[in-house]
């Protein structure tokens, strides 16, 4: 008698895919729907389209060594373009709910420290170098093998730290928390809005927004996360009809009053032909020559070290959040999501955009029910989309999108019950790894103090063969990033 077979319809999860496309991104087997996904890659898109908005803002503000600028125009299409189809190669390759556009940070970096050293195109070309140099780091394994070296619960808190980073994002971009002037003569570096007090509209906005949105998850309604952007974006909308804010700078002047970036209002033009004149204008030769090898090799490795870390950091967040991960803290698939987001870098670059890489704000998706790629198809569109629809993506205020990072904030806060506070050797390390995240508003900072402190806390206490041998060259690594200014000047 035959022995039984099994049903090649049932995947290991013990659940029946619906269809082809179902079994290819494993929607029923990670418990989620296309609905979910749908809704997943609309909150994810809100929460990170200004990124189409201030990227150019950005890069634009730099002038390079020959005094040219980037237009403006050509760098919002670009930023669309780039961001929306690593995202949809994301979906597809890594299967996995990760958004991608143009880093904040590393754009800054770009504009103001590489280019003033060199023209654009070479420029650009350095951040190509830096992503080929990651996507090789991936091939070998290396890049993979950095990540299962750092103990389970670092990682754990490297989620936590990422979630109060985005939490402090949205609340200084909604303008709930501003800095202090230095002229001010307090020691105190932030502030509640302005003057201590919530006194303007955009903050009422917000404030009205977030209690909206934490009443929706809690009462566990469906969509909780987009309903308050939209909700919120209507309401900013008829507020700025009827009041006429305007923006936070007018002419020049500050206006702490006013919208912090969109001002949302109706635009006069809905759809716009987008303006691709930058892509290819890079060259990865002449920036050796002309600024020295020395000077090029420090800004490589500082782009390289920025992303390096900023996208495991991410990419474990993000499947912390969707309850992802395996045992060793590793969300599936690894290997294809460094490897797209080290294309993403090189594509960045030969767009003239600066380097792509994974965006935290994807936990909003991740918050909304996204488990999948398929999201990342829904998140991928609506960038691409938003090539020709610029205008209509500026309606939306960080006022209203922010509400969504301060809720994501708190759900990614709750795996710091996971680590062990009582033995020191891994407490001290986390403690440092979840706090200078948001303190000094970089998640690369936050790995390195982590990472660094806990090789010097284990040698201290001799205990330096349960330090796997990849740290300890991650650790020296961090100490030259975190010496690269001293190091510059030498060079």
């Amino acid at each position: 008698m035959a022995a039984p077979t099994a049903d090649a319809s049932v995947d290991s999860s013990g659940r029946t895919p619906k269809n082809g496309f179902d079994r290819f991104f494993e929607i029923t087997k990670r418990g989620s729907t296309v609905g979910r996904e749908v809704r997943g890659g609309f909150a994810t898109f809100f929460t990170m389209a200004y990124i189409v908005v201030l990227n150019p803002l950005i890069l634009a503000a730099g002038v390079d060594a020959t005094g040219a600028q980037l237009p403006v125009t050509a760098l919002a299409a670009g930023t669309a373009l780039v961001a929306g189809v690593l995202t949809i190669v994301m979906g597809v390759v890594a299967r996995f709910p990760l958004a991608l556009a143009a880093g904040l940070g590393v754009n800054a970096l770009v504009a103001y420290e590489i280019a003033p050293e060199m023209t654009w195109a070479d420029a650009m070309g350095l951040v190509v170098i830096e992503g080929v140099l990651i996507a090789v780091l991936v091939l070998t394994g290396l890049r993979t093998a950095v990540f299962r070296a750092v103990p389970t619960q670092l990682k754990t808190a490297i989620g936590v730290g990422i979630g109060l980073f985005l939490m402090i994002i949205g609340l200084v971009d909604a303008g709930f928390v501003r800095r202090i002037p230095d002229a001010s003569g307090t020691t105190v570096p932030v502030e509640l809005g302005i003057g201590g007090k919530l006194t303007s509209w955009p903050l009422l906005v917000f404030c009205l927004g977030l209690i909206l949105t934490l009443v929706l998850f809690v009462r566990k309604v469906k969509g909780a996360i987009l309903i308050g952007i939209l909700a919120s974006t209507v309401l900013a909308i008829i507020v700025e009809a009827i009041g006429h804010i305007g923006p936070s700078f007018v002419d020049g002047k500050p206006n702490p009053a006013g919208w912090s970036l969109n001002v949302p209002t109706l635009p006069d033009k809905i759809v716009d032909v987008p303006d691709l004149s930058l892509l290819g204008k890079f060259n990865v030769l002449d920036s050796w020559s002309d600024t020295g090898f020395l000077v090029v090799i420090m800004f490589v490795f500082t782009l390289l070290i920025t992303d390096f870390f900023d996208t495991m950091g991410t990419m474990v967040a993000v499947g912390q959040e969707g309850g992802l991960l395996d045992d060793e803290g590793m969300p599936p698939r690894t290997k294809e999501i460094l490897l797209v987001d080290s294309v993403a870098a090189a594509a960045g670059g030969a767009a003239s955009v600066s380097s792509n890489t994974s965006f935290i704000e994807s936990a909003s998706g991740v918050a909304e029910g996204a488990r999948t790629g398929v999201a990342n198809l829904v998140t991928g569109v609506l960038f691409l989309l938003a090539m020709f629809l610029a205008p209509l993506v500026t309606v939306v205020p960080f006022e209203a999108a922010s509400t969504a990072l301060v809720v994501v904030g708190f759900l990614m806060m709750v795996g710091v019950r996971q680590i062990d506070w009582t033995d020191f050797e891994i407490a001290i390390p986390a403690f440092l790894a979840i706090t200078l995240m948001p303190f000094t508003y970089s998640i690369s900072n936050g790995i390195g103090a982590g990472i660094i402190s806990y090789v010097v806390i284990k040698l201290a206490v001799g205990k330096a063969r349960e330090v796997h041998p990849i740290l300890y060259g991650t650790a020296v690594l961090f100490i030259l990033y975190f010496l690269r200014g001293p190091l510059e000047t030498l060079l």
